[in-house]
């Protein structure tokens, strides 16, 4: 069992592009869906990502916060196996105009026409409680 850093740890997550988000939907049920976090994870276990005001996701997060994120990333081309990463956290909707634009990123453009100013568009953020990880052999758990 290898201990990796949180900056460690988030260094690698920042390679890997998708994350699968899962919240409690309204009828009990776990519900998941990819989401782009467009590299923006932080170092404090911080990890964004925009949507719509009028998607399943944001009723069920305003119902209860407490969501789970799932990374995979590729091996790498000098052997190093593939990164898995299960994260348990608090998920917070951010409306405010200001703190969308220090996380956005023109490769989500192709969702949200408008950039930031879509109407209705909503950022999530989501703040990690624990991080479990698993690299090959190597596993470990981060409490933040």
């Amino acid at each position: 069992m290898s201990t990796l850093s949180l900056d460690e740890l988030a260094s690698r997550m920042a390679e890997i592009d998708f994350a699968m988000l899962s919240t409690r939907a309204l009828n009990g049920k776990i519900a998941a869906r990819p989401m782009s976090n467009n590299r923006d994870v932080r170092f404090d276990g911080d990890s964004y990502y925009f949507t719509l005001e009028k998607t399943h996701m944001v009723q069920e997060i305003e119902a209860d916060p407490t969501v789970a994120l799932t990374f995979t990333g590729s091996a790498k081309p000098d052997g190093a196996p593939p990164l898995f990463v299960a994260v348990e956290g608090r998920a917070e909707l951010i409306r405010e105009k200001p703190a969308m634009k220090d996380h956005w990123n023109e490769d989500i453009e192709k969702w949200f026409a408008e950039g930031f100013e879509t109407p209705g568009i909503v950022l999530i953020r989501v703040s990690a409680e624990r991080i479990h990880y698993w690299a090959g052999e190597d596993q470990g758990e981060i409490a933040v």
